[in-house]
């Protein structure tokens, strides 16, 4: 899957006019759609912007909002039966990452996650049809997010396919001292082999040879062939 976005939602980021989020995506989906066999996936918080991107050619919308935003994209997926990700998100990227506080870290995301894929079925969007992110880096402190990984198991729990999305995260830094996003491949791949090896299915990277070479060579060592 390749997955196109036009509006940043890293910590601190502000919010981008749905008339230029769609003038950024919708060409690159429509060249993309061109060139590759591959699904394209839309990034997006906003009706407006899903439908244009679909009707370019996208195939799953991904909504690190849990489809909160605009509750118009959930029932827009539902009546074209898209596919969808539902991520888990502490407020807005604007101020996510300001003392970011839970119960249980785990188990309140988990709990909310359930929560959202029931109204997404029950709005008419088949479970078949649901991937759940638990949203690491959005609204966690590093803390928060080392717990996720070190539990992400329990998520299976949810009964719908994991994505984990872990590339260059800004925790990944504050851990290794690394500050350019570019530079953090090796601590990057090496969380998203904590997730592999518990049964996560989906990963979104940036850097796709370097982790599907050591998801080989783990999955080589764990075969023993």
């Amino acid at each position: 899957i390749i997955d196109v976005g036009g509006e940043s939602t890293k910590p601190g980021s502000q919010p981008v006019n749905f008339e230029i989020e769609t003038q950024r995506v919708v060409p690159v989906v429509k060249e993309l759609v061109c060139s590759v066999k591959i699904p394209i996936s839309i990034d997006t918080r906003k009706s407006s912007v899903g439908q244009a991107a679909v009707a370019a050619g996208a195939s799953l919308i991904n909504d690190i909002s849990g489809f909160e935003f605009d509750q118009k994209l959930a029932l827009f997926c539902a009546a074209h039966s898209i596919p969808v990700c539902v991520m888990h998100s502490q407020g807005t990227p604007e101020v996510m990452q300001i003392n970011p506080v839970y119960e249980d870290v785990v188990l309140d995301i988990f709990d909310y996650l359930e929560k959202r894929i029931a109204f997404l079925e029950k709005i008419g969007i088949s479970r078949d049809n649901i991937i759940a992110d638990p949203g690491i880096g959005f609204g966690k402190t590093i803390e928060h997010n080392l717990l996720i990984l070190n539990n992400i198991a329990i998520f299976h729990g949810l009964g719908v396919p994991l994505l984990l999305g872990v590339s260059r995260k800004g925790f990944l830094g504050q851990i290794t001292g690394v500050k350019k996003p570019s530079n953090r491949i090796v601590g990057s791949v090496a969380a998203a082999l904590t997730g592999l090896a518990q049964g996560v299915q989906i990963f979104r990277v940036h850097d796709v040879k370097e982790t599907i070479c050591a998801f080989q060579i783990w999955s080589r060592v764990r075969s023993g062939k």
